[in-house]
């Protein structure tokens, strides 16, 4: 088979891998239908976390279960299946606490796990699940080809989206401001709106993503940063700011944009990944009575919840895939994301 395989910054390559064989009792083996570039692949990507050795990329992914080990009992060889970002088994504390991502006997695509086993990464072709019976969520019938990007953001950036809201505490009647227009920004002003916001408001930069957030329920559009960000935020919400601010982008300046544009009183969710330095200045925080929550989105845990929505047609989250590619080009799907090129691409083998 093949899969993406990350060498060294800006060397993702399309190689030739081992096929995934069942390794306990508990696996399922997936042949990926669609798979896409993830914000978060960009950290590698670009250096800024180090890659030591080649290894399998990618962390999400949609297909159809080729096999199953003998204690799997909640899918079948045939079903249509979501993966989340993330292997988990939905029965420790943690995942009945609504926190998968924090599962105690759960590990990630492309890093060793509990089993020993190598894990794969959703970039490939095939895919080995540890936990199949916790990770996987087999939708009740076969997609059409249309649905399929829908669906496949449920593996990540919708439920992460979803997560910055609920954390944010979004609801109806509140007024929100989403820092960040890449995939789980757009995302988080189509959750926002969702969950009854009645003010929404995208910080964003470029056209295509404005527009886009304005299709998922943006009420205004903010592209100014920094001090100006603030002000033209203050200005619009009676001087003092949003009740809900969705911070998705992960560094020192998008958390500084997000805990100065809450109210006193206000709450930041934060779900982007900290990899550019983000620090919360507590006595400001102090001062201001700002609350801060949020983290890695335990989106397996809010699969089921928003799943009608999309089979329905009523949430369309798969419109944040503007750009198509076969897995073959995913050097090409890296370097789209990373040039900004395209909010977010969608891999078919």
């Amino acid at each position: 088979m093949h899969a993406a395989v990350i060498h060294a910054a800006h060397d993702v390559r399309f190689e030739s891998v081992p096929d995934p064989v069942l390794v306990t009792g508990g696996d399922a083996i997936v042949r990926v239908v669609a798979s896409c570039v993830c914000g978060s692949d960009l950290w590698p990507y670009r250096g800024v976390t180090e890659t030591e050795k080649p290894k399998r990329i990618g962390h999400e992914f949609v297909g159809i279960v080729e096999q199953i080990g003998s204690d799997v009992s909640t899918v079948s060889v045939g079903d249509f299946v979501i993966a989340p970002f993330y292997d988990c088994d939905m029965t420790c504390v943690n995942c009945r606490n609504g926190f998968s991502t924090s599962c105690l006997d759960g590990g990630w695509w492309g890093a060793d796990d509990r089993s020993g086993a190598f894990a794969d990464g959703g970039q490939g072709e095939f895919v080995r699940v540890p936990h199949a019976d916790g990770s996987l969520v087999a939708t009740p019938e076969q997609p059409s080809a249309e649905l399929v990007p829908h669906l496949l953001t449920l593996a990540d950036v919708m439920g992460t989206g979803h997560h910055a809201a609920v954390s944010a505490g979004v609801g109806p009647g509140k007024t929100v401001v989403v820092v960040g227009d890449g995939a789980v920004g757009l995302c988080a002003v189509l959750a926002a709106k969702r969950l009854g916001a009645e003010r929404i408001v995208a910080m964003s930069r470029h056209e295509s993503r404005q527009n886009l957030a304005r299709r998922f329920g943006a009420t205004d559009i903010v592209a100014e940063r920094g001090d100006e960000g603030v002000e033209a935020i203050r200005a619009m919400f009676d001087g003092v700011g949003a009740d809900c601010v969705l911070e998705c982008v992960g560094t020192k300046e998008s958390m500084d944009q997000a805990l100065r544009s809450a109210r006193p009183g206000g709450q930041v969710g934060f779900v982007g990944v900290p990899n550019g330095g983000p620090e919360l200045p507590m006595r400001q925080m102090f001062g201001t009575n700002v609350g801060v929550r949020g983290g890695v989105a335990p989106v397996r845990n809010y699969i089921e919840e928003l799943l009608p929505e999309v089979l329905s047609g009523a949430l369309e989250p798969g419109l944040v895939f503007d750009l198509e590619l076969p897995l073959s080009e995913v050097a090409e799907a890296y370097s789209a994301m990373d040039e900004r090129r395209a909010i977010k691409v969608l891999l078919r083998p």
